[in-house]
């Protein structure tokens, strides 16, 4: 059977070094388009360009293996984990659990031994640290050499520390295995905490629903309910699918969703999303999404695919790495052999390579990139701000400029009836609220809803046609009703009457080729919003635009009160698009964020489309790079403070470990840098490099 993408579900994958390895080498297979191998989430994904038989896979697996030969691989069938079954695997954190518990015990043993060595003042006893420690490490780095596999941290470890035996160095030998051991150890404990913040997003899901038929309940799988039937969710159980209250009011515990600490009241006619928790009484709901296109479902695909999509910076590392070990190890080697052939003192010169490979091993950057990324992705997903990977991340961090939707981004989007003015007296303002309402009564608009809703008309539309951008128009007892904005007289051929409600639409009627009314409908700013915007640009945003169908005038005044830099107003769907162009134009990154379905087209051309909203539209959701699972604005800017803030411990971290590790090959290749420095500049810049990329985990407020 051919197919153009598989996933395995890894074990026995020991570093990220590794994992760029096993990368590499199924990346130079003909056919493969691309290859992603996730640490953190041990998990491999292949795609190629068109459909390919077994042998193509097994091949893949076979590659795999011989790159790193202590793995495992086992393909994950309808994307569920071979091990534990689930859809969403976890199981990784409890291996690590188990992982973690032997290291700890021998680094413990090893430095007691190690602390005696010294207080006797007996360094040979220090060789007894050095065999707890190291003897996995040698064992793998002969194992590896006799494969032909010698550039890895066991190679240079082993090297280094064997060297230093030789030479007499017992101490430093035990310190050079029993300090990588220790970095080795908490870059395990980074990982696992990673993880355990992926599986407390995992426990998101339920995997059963309580089904309600002719009054008897039943337990079902949640992927086996359809849309349309009844379940019961009782105080204290997750809502397991999306769908609508029809019996019960409650309150929902939302924060592990959207991040609002706040519960939520639902009661009947109120929809509510899969992933809450009932707080308070039974609910009966009735289905509206089966659970492959729930909130829920969508939310674990993209929190466990985003690191899928890597940072540039994330690329370059895996790069950097495979060119750089060996350019190390090949110097360390110039350095031992070619002084010596001139001086002769072999011994010191020896010595100072034997710093130059444990100074050279390149954990710190291999790890702690990744790790940032992943934190950062991770730390806006406890916000209820969801993120496809952090290559849209590093984008938003790089973006100046941010245009907005208006209606539902940056204002509520409730819209009220303010007032009727009548222009004809031929019609009362009662009995135009009935002819545009029935109009009205006829479009899902949210404006047209609320018409409708102030009118409560009892007439009926037929020939009803709704005209994008402008209006609707139909029949209403026996009249030609028009109900639309300044586009709409001018295409009816009427005067446009010039007005001044400042933050107001206006909806016009036209009833029988008469103006005969103008409506003023209101909407309110977002709580927050100026706020908001005003962090964006003290962060680095250099200007935002507000892009809508609005009025001018509407536009102008929300435009105002928010401060936006720059409005284009009067918008046809295909016209936000060649206005967003225009603003691409000008070589400016420009992020987009909107909510409805007429934002979609503009939120894939955007260099970062962020949608906003949980009951937003599908499509925009689809479209959209970063997804705020709220109406909250606020979680915009929390957005970009993170990729801000990732992105500046990204560059730190490269920075901090190349500056130290570069002065340290130097001052060791010049003698003035000992055994001890060099462990430092391995193990140290690894340990700093990584506390500094958990920091990103550390929930904040702002």
């Amino acid at each position: 059977m051919s197919a153009t993408k598989r996933i395995w579900k890894l074990k026995g994958l020991d570093c990220a070094e590794c994992a760029a390895k096993v990368e590499a080498a199924v990346a130079s297979i003909p056919g493969v388009s691309s290859v992603n191998v996730n640490y953190i989430q041990m998990k491999m994904t292949v795609s190629s360009k068109k459909g390919e038989p077994e042998i193509f896979w097994k091949n893949i697996e076979y590659k795999a293996k011989v790159a790193e030969d202590e793995i495992q691989l086992r393909v994950m069938e309808d994307g569920r984990c071979p091990y534990c079954n689930h859809e969403h695997c976890i199981c990784d954190v409890i291996d690590e659990k188990k992982k973690l518990s032997l290291p700890l015990i021998q680094i413990l043993v090893a430095s007691m031994v190690f602390i005696v060595s010294i207080l006797l003042k007996m360094p040979y006893i220090s060789l007894i640290s050095y065999a707890i420690c190291g003897y996995e490490v040698i064992f793998q780095a002969v194992k590896n050499f006799s494969k032909g596999k010698i550039f890895d941290e066991n190679f240079l470890m082993g090297v280094a520390s064997l060297g230093a035996i030789c030479l007499g160095d017992y101490r430093e030998a035990a310190a050079v295995m029993l300090f990588y051991q220790v970095g080795e150890y908490f870059q395990d404990m980074a990982v696992q905490s990673s993880k355990k913040n992926i599986a407390g997003l995992m426990d998101l899901k339920s995997d059963t629903a309580v089904v309600r038929e002719k009054g008897q309940d039943r337990v079902v799988k949640c992927d086996l309910v359809e849309k349309g039937q009844i379940i019961i969710i009782h105080n204290g159980e997750k809502v397991p699918l999306d769908g609508i209250v029809t019996e019960g009011t409650s309150y929902l515990d939302t924060k592990s969703i959207t991040g609002e600490p706040e519960p939520r009241k639902v009661t009947i006619g109120d929809s509510i999303i899969s992933g809450c928790v009932n707080k308070d009484s039974v609910l009966s709901v009735k289905v509206t999404k089966t659970y492959e296109d729930s909130t829920v479902k969508k939310i674990l695909d993209l929190v466990q695919n985003s690191s899928q999509r890597k940072a540039p910076s994330e690329q370059f590392i895996t790069r950097f790495a495979r060119y750089y070990t060996p350019i190390v190890v090949f110097s360390a080697l110039a350095l031992a052999i070619i002084p010596t052939l001139l001086t002769g003192n072999y011994q010191v010169w020896i010595y100072r390579a034997l710093v130059f490979l444990v100074i050279s091993c390149p954990c710190a950057l291999v790890i702690s990139v990744p790790l940032s990324y992943f934190s950062g992705i991770g730390a806006l997903a406890k916000k209820g701000v969801l993120v496809k990977g952090g290559n849209y991340l590093q984008a938003l961090a790089e973006v100046d400029m941010i245009a907005f939707d208006k209606t539902g981004t940056l204002t509520d989007g409730n819209f009220t009836v303010q007032q009727v003015i009548v222009i004809s007296p031929a019609y009362n303002e009662q009995e135009i609220l009935q002819y545009c309402g029935a109009l009205e009564n006829e479009s899902s608009h949210p404006i047209a809803r609320t018409i409708s809703q102030f009118a409560n008309s009892s007439l009926k539309a037929s020939k009803v046609q709704e005209i994008a951008g402008k209006g609707i128009k139909g029949m209403v007892g026996g009249k030609a009703v028009v109900c639309g904005n300044d586009a709409m007289l001018t295409q009816l051929g009427l005067p446009v009457t010039s007005t001044n409600h400042q933050g107001t639409t206006v909806v016009e009627v036209v009833i029988d080729n008469v103006h005969v009314a103008s409506i003023l409908i209101g909407d309110k700013v977002k709580k927050g919003a100026r706020e908001t915007l005003a962090l964006l640009k003290k962060l680095g945003i250099k200007k935002t635009v507000m892009l809508t169908g609005d009025t001018t005038q509407s536009a102008e005044a929300i435009a105002q009160e928010l401060g936006i830099d720059q409005v284009r107003a009067q918008l046809l769907p295909q016209d936000k698009v060649l206005a967003f162009e225009s603003l691409k134009g000008a070589n400016a990154k420009v992020a987009y964020v909107g909510d409805g379905i007429n934002d979609a087209p503009v939120l894939g051309l955007a260099d970062v489309g962020i949608s906003m909203g949980a009951m937003g539209s599908d499509a925009a959701i689809e479209a959209s790079d970063i997804v705020v699972m709220t109406d909250d604005i606020n979680h915009v800017g929390q957005a970009y403070y993170y990729a801000r803030k990732t992105s500046r411990t990204v560059k730190q971290n490269i920075t901090v470990a190349l500056t130290i590790k570069l002065a340290t090959l130097i001052l060791g290749a010049f003698g003035l840098a000992s055994m001890w420095l060099a462990i430092f500049a391995d193990v140290g810049v690894a340990m700093l490099a990584i506390l500094n990329s958990l920091r990103l985990m550390i929930p904040r407020n702002k």
